[in-house]
């Protein structure tokens, strides 16, 4: 039995249209006349049955399902979950990236089509990019004259430190690759926009975890021993000041500490404690150095305290660096089939996206696609209420249809 056939999709609700208002090809508005709907369906399917990081097994095998009827080739990455598929012939190639995992949270917006996997939700969007790329890549393979190749990357574990991107490198899928393209929901914008920019769009961020160690000791003699919830105290209010002292800044780092552990009784100075927060920064020469700058300042702050420690430094991802010419493929594929307006400005987040790695190897560019009503509440993404304006994916469709074929034509 397959995905689509144990999760049947909803009917789509009639008021869920394309916003397509510009000039793009016929053959994409014929393409989109006839298939907006299961679009929007698969995206349905896809968000009642999330999966986590490299355990989308049953999201990998609707994405193919859907390939193979179309008579395509796809490859599921030597992981199992994740795959690859090219369309069309030819030395040039571009890329259009997906992510295919979700969060763990419980959802809580009460849709019909609303996750039926317990505590696993998809709260980012990556359900709605997975559907936007495979309806791209199937109204790309009815093209006439596709002018050289687009291969559809639908990686695994976009949430999971440092990225399922690296997998998808290791496995030589960039090989080829021009250029790379990628959409990212944004519920701050509505839908029809598209926000654009060039340079980074998104942070780098890393991942801290300090270990603390004391011999312990009652709190009516703390000379006797080393004092680990003092210690704990000043590396929470020390290091992100000393931090702030040693970088630039005007490069947006920043260090948040989210758990912090040691300890019961109130007159028994503990033997154990436990730090951890993100580290993130807007600049990618700032992301290469940070790692020795942490370092030096927590064995500068522990030394007075005698305390031991063991500081685990987890490197995420750096910043997402859009190219030049890449954005504006996006900015100008949104004005050709949204209209002249469609393509707006749009700032860097501080968040973490592992499609950095790909702009390692080969220029590309990610842009924000509205998916706000425009209408009451925006929903955040990362919470358990998170939803989005379903008009917003026929729109994701033209849009990278386009930007291919922009990036195809020289």
């Amino acid at each position: 039995m397959t995905l689509l056939e144990s999760h049947p999709v909803l009917p789509v609700a009639a008021e869920v249209v394309d916003l397509g208002a510009g000039t793009g090809p016929a053959w994409l508005d014929t393409w989109l006349e006839a298939h907006s709907d299961d679009v929007v369906g698969w995206r349905r399917t896809l968000h009642s049955v999330p999966e986590l990081g490299r355990a989308e097994h049953r999201t990998t095998a609707l994405v193919a399902s859907r390939l193979l009827a179309a008579g395509l080739e796809p490859r599921t990455l030597p992981g199992g979950t994740g795959l690859v598929c090219d369309i069309g012939y030819g030395d040039r190639c571009v890329a259009l990236r997906a992510d295919l995992d979700a969060l763990p949270l419980q959802e809580a917006t009460g849709l019909p089509f609303a996750s039926t996997v317990d505590g696993v939700m998809h709260a980012c969007g990556h359900d709605a990019h997975t559907a936007v790329v495979l309806g791209a890549g199937l109204a790309l393979a009815s093209a006439p004259n596709l002018p050289g190749r687009v291969r559809l990357i639908f990686q695994p574990a976009e949430e999971v430190q440092p990225g399922g991107a690296l997998d998808v490198v290791a496995d030589g899928a960039m090989e080829g690759v021009q250029r790379i393209f990628a959409l990212h929901c944004d519920p701050r914008l509505e839908v029809g926009r598209l926000g654009t920019r060039v340079g980074p769009i998104t942070s780098a961020c890393d991942l801290l975890e300090v270990r603390l160690t004391s011999p312990g000791g009652h709190t009516a003699r703390p000379h006797l021993t080393a004092d680990l919830v003092e210690a704990l105290g000043l590396l929470i209010t020390q290091l992100p000041l000393l931090l702030g002292r040693q970088v630039d800044p005007r490069s947006g780092t920043v260090l948040v500490w989210g758990a912090v552990q040691a300890g019961e009784a109130a007159n028994a100075i503990p033997q154990h404690g436990l730090l951890r927060g993100t580290l993130r920064t807007a600049d990618h020469a700032t992301w290469g150095e940070l790692e020795d700058k942490i370092r030096s300042l927590v064995a500068a702050v522990l030394a007075p305290t005698g305390v031991g420690y063991v500081l685990e430094h987890i490197r995420g991802v750096p910043p997402v660096v859009n190219d030049e010419a890449s954005s504006g493929m996006l900015a100008d594929a949104a004005a050709t089939v949204l209209g002249p307006a469609a393509a707006v400005g749009t700032e860097q987040s501080s968040g973490g996206e592992d499609f950095a790695w790909y702009l390692e190897h080969v220029p590309g560019a990610m842009a924000r696609l509205g998916v706000w009503s425009g209408r009451g509440e925006m929903k955040d993404i990362h919470q358990p209420t998170f939803d989005l304006d379903e008009r917003a994916i026929p729109v994701g469709v033209r849009v990278l249809t386009q930007t291919a074929l922009n990036a195809l034509t020289p």
